[in-house]
């Protein structure tokens, strides 16, 4: 007996694409400005760095927590709660860097202060997006479910687009550099209202299914989520649930040692450490190579065109060429090491905003290539009763490169210039070489 096609209303699309959407715009646009907003406190740049830190190490934490807890809370509910600490969070960290900005507390006093309010973020934000994805798993039928949620997760890859170029339009006179934070939290306002009065109540029924995301921080969030491959899914899954039973438990607990899944966790630690100190550079990269250290207000609009560029240049890869050439995960992970490889040298020894930009997009492209490559290709190295765990494990790589890694780069960067980009090459490297001798050909695996 066929399945009844079950469809979200389009205006309930909409609004579940905007509560992501608004997330990860709002925090790569705080991200275009950070650079020139710390120059302007006079905050050592590998501190500007590690304020993200301690956010990005709840969000890895409490968002598995987030998720669980909407199964018995409801989507709506964690949705809501996620909004609310990015506008909140956001609210608090553009007025503690106006109160610095404008000689009220010190430098130091306020990248504290946006610390700890990011910190909101990071413990109250991820809730948003799983229960976002469970949301729409549980009210679209099998046939509809995919490209629905290839529809809200592409929100994601969209929001790293937005957020750099609407930044430098933010920059309004009065406010100055705290524009994007006072406009991505009036945003925040508008569909968290929309949200309670135009998103039903919902009484969760069986637990979401779907990747968990990573803090949106920059292009690197992987716009992809996983899509339901058989027809008994979730069916099993309820029927276990009844009896007390998970899949986990039909083979045991899948650990970080495990022989199949140990060189792609390799080589996405590896290849994780990589691209997040290149997030981490860029911004102070353009401030020097461009001479904008003494007007640190210029400097907003050419971040915000590299940052751009990088994330038009993922969504490239993660939309296009993949598909398009059907690229497995060993060969789609060596060709985006290998445009890594050649980026950083063109990142490295550019000298002016399109030299820059370019070596960016190529960078971003060949990460674009690696991310989808690493996460598929951990993924059919277990069995499907694992992929709950694997999708566990990925995870928890992707969210740790960007705990302390962006810091360590800058710090490289700042006292050791040319030892960054050879960190970068050399992690890039070694990740070719785990391909080549450690992990099977496509076609083999």
């Amino acid at each position: 007996m066929g399945e009844t096609e079950v469809q979200l209303p389009r205006g309930r699309m909409a609004l579940l694409f905007m509560v992501m959407l608004v997330t990860a715009a709002g925090n790569t646009a705080m991200q275009s400005v950070m650079p020139s907003i710390g120059t302007h406190l006079q905050i050592a740049d590998v501190w500007v760095s590690l304020a993200y830190s301690w956010s990005a190490l709840l969000w890895m934490l409490l968002a598995p927590f987030w998720a669980r807890r909407s199964d018995r809370r409801g989507r709506k509910a964690m949705m809501a709660l996620g909004l609310v600490g990015f506008a909140v969070s956001f609210a608090l960290c553009g007025a503690a860097l106006y109160a610095g900005l404008n000689g009220m507390i010190s430098g130091l006093a306020a990248i504290l202060l946006f610390a700890a309010a990011r910190s909101l973020y990071g413990g109250f934000g991820s809730a948003a997006p799983p229960a976002v994805q469970a949301y729409v798993a549980s009210r679209t039928s099998r046939t509809e479910r995919t490209q629905a949620l290839s529809m809200v997760s592409s929100s994601f890859g969209l929001g790293t687009v937005v957020g750099p170029a609407l930044a430098p339009l933010l920059i309004l006179p009065g406010i100055g550099l705290i524009g994007p934070f006072a406009g991505f939290t009036l945003a925040a306002v508008v569909v968290l209202v929309l949200l309670r009065l135009r998103l039903p109540d919902d009484d969760p029924r069986y637990a979401g299914r779907g990747e968990i995301l990573g803090e949106p921080f920059s292009a690197s969030s992987n716009p992809r989520m996983v899509e339901e491959e058989h027809a008994d899914s979730d069916d099993s899954l309820g029927r276990m649930a009844h009896n007390g039973h998970s899949a986990a438990s039909l083979t045991g607990r899948l650990r970080w040692t495990d022989p199949r899944m140990r060189a792609w966790l390799a080589v996405g630690v590896l290849g994780g450490q990589a691209q997040s100190i290149l997030l981490g550079i860029v911004g102070f990269l353009l401030l020097d190579r461009l001479g904008l250290r003494h007007q640190p207000d210029a400097a907003a609009g050419p971040i915000g065109l590299v940052l751009m560029g990088g994330a038009v240049a993922t969504l490239l890869a993660q939309w296009g060429l993949i598909p398009m050439l059907k690229l497995g995960p060993r060969t789609s992970t060596l060709w985006g090491m290998g445009l890594v490889c050649l980026g950083t040298v063109a990142m490295a020894t550019g000298r002016d905003l399109h030299a820059i930009a370019t070596g960016f997009a190529i960078c971003s492209l060949g990460f674009g290539l690696f991310r989808p490559g690493f996460t598929s290709g951990a993924s059919l190295a277990v069995s499907r009763e694992e992929q709950g765990q694997s999708a566990g494990i990925v995870a928890a790589v992707n969210g740790s490169a960007y705990i302390i890694s962006p810091a360590i780069g800058v710090w490289l960067y700042n006292n050791f210039n040319w030892s960054a980009w050879a960190v970068v090459e050399a992690m890039a490297l070694l990740v070719i070489l785990i391909c080549l001798f450690a992990i099977r050909r496509d076609q083999a695996a």
